[in-house]
C-alpha cells in the first residue's frame, strides 16, 4: 500500500513540475487545453492516493464487525459440542444431530459422597467380628435442560450453522468431527470453520488475498476462522483474543 502512495505522490509532484513547465515554455494558445488535462491528470492521482488508504481503513472495519460476528457464532457451535460431547462421549458429525440435541438432551446433576457397608467376605473371615468397606455413593439430584443452560430463551442454536453475514444468506459453517488416535487411545475431535473470502465476499479481492496471508499475534492467521482442529486435541479458536476469549 505504502508504495502505492509513494508512486503516486512522486507522479502528482512530477505533474505538477509540468504543469510549471507548461507555463513556461508552451505558446499560449497550447496552455488552457494542457493546464486542464495536467490538473484532471492531478486530481485523479490525488483521488487514486485517498482511495490508497481510505479502502483498507473501511476494510478491516468492516472485516472486524463481520469477524465478531462470526466468532459468536462459533462459540455457540464449540459449547454446544462440548455439551454433545460430555453427554454422549463423542463429538457431533452435523449439525441436524447437534440441534437435535440442544432441543431433548439433559444434563444429569449428581451428588458424589462416601460411605460404608458392611463387608459381608472379611466379616464372616474374622469370626463375626463386624467389618466393613468404603464405597462411594453417586445420587441423582435432578436433569437440566442443556438448551436452557447453554441458551436460556434464545433460540439462536436453530441458526447457529449459518454464517452471520449480510447478503450471503446460502453460507454456512464447514464442521467435522471424528477421532485421532493418541497413545493408542481414540480421542474425539471436531472442527468448525469458514473461510474468510466467503465472510468478506463483497470486499476488494488484493485485500482479501492480503487478509488470507497474514502472521499476527492481533490477527486472524490462515484463510479462515475455525473453532477446534481435526489434527490435534483441541477446542479453541483461532482468533486473537481482542475478538473475545477463544478459549
Amino acid at each position: 500500500m505504502w508504495t502505492i502512495i509513494l508512486v503516486a505522490v512522486a507522479v502528482i509532484l512530477v505533474t505538477f513540475g509540468l504543469v510549471k513547465l507548461v507555463d513556461k515554455f508552451i505558446p499560449s494558445k497550447f496552455k488552457p487545453i494542457l493546464n486542464i488535462l495536467l490538473w484532471v491528470l492531478i486530481a485523479f492521482l490525488g483521488y487514486q492516493t485517498y482511495m490508497s488508504i481510505y479502502k483498507p481503513i473501511q476494510f478491516n472495519k468492516l472485516k472486524n464487525k463481520r469477524y465478531i460476528a462470526v466468532i459468536e457464532s462459533l462459540k455457540d457451535i464449540r459449547d454446544s459440542q462440548l455439551a454433545y460431547k460430555e453427554v454422549t462421549g463423542k463429538f457431533a458429525g452435523n449439525f441436524d444431530n447437534l440441534v437435535k440435541f440442544i432441543d431433548t438432551a439433559q444434563y444429569t446433576i449428581t451428588q458424589r459422597k462416601d460411605s460404608s457397608i458392611l463387608d459381608v467376605e472379611m466379616t464372616k473371615r474374622f469370626g463375626g467380628v463386624e467389618m466393613y468397606k468404603d464405597i462411594v455413593v453417586i445420587d441423582t439430584l435432578e436433569f437440566v435442560s442443556i438448551k436452557d443452560s447453554l441458551f436460556k430463551k434464545s433460540t439462536r442454536y436453530k441458526t447457529m450453522m449459518n454464517v452471520p453475514i449480510p447478503g450471503k444468506d446460502d453460507a454456512k459453517f464447514d464442521m467435522k468431527a471424528g477421532f485421532i488416535q493418541q497413545n493408542d487411545v481414540k480421542i474425539p475431535v471436531f472442527e468448525a470453520s469458514v473461510k474468510k473470502a466467503v465472510i468478506l465476499y463483497d470486499q476488494d479481492k488484493d485485500l482479501i488475498m492480503q487478509e488470507n496471508q497474514v502472521i499476527s499475534v492481533d490477527g486472524v492467521n490462515g484463510d479462515a476462522l475455525k473453532v477446534g482442529s481435526m489434527d490435534e486435541v483441541n477446542t479453541t479458536g483461532n482468533w486473537p483474543k481482542t475478538y473475545g476469549a477463544n478459549e
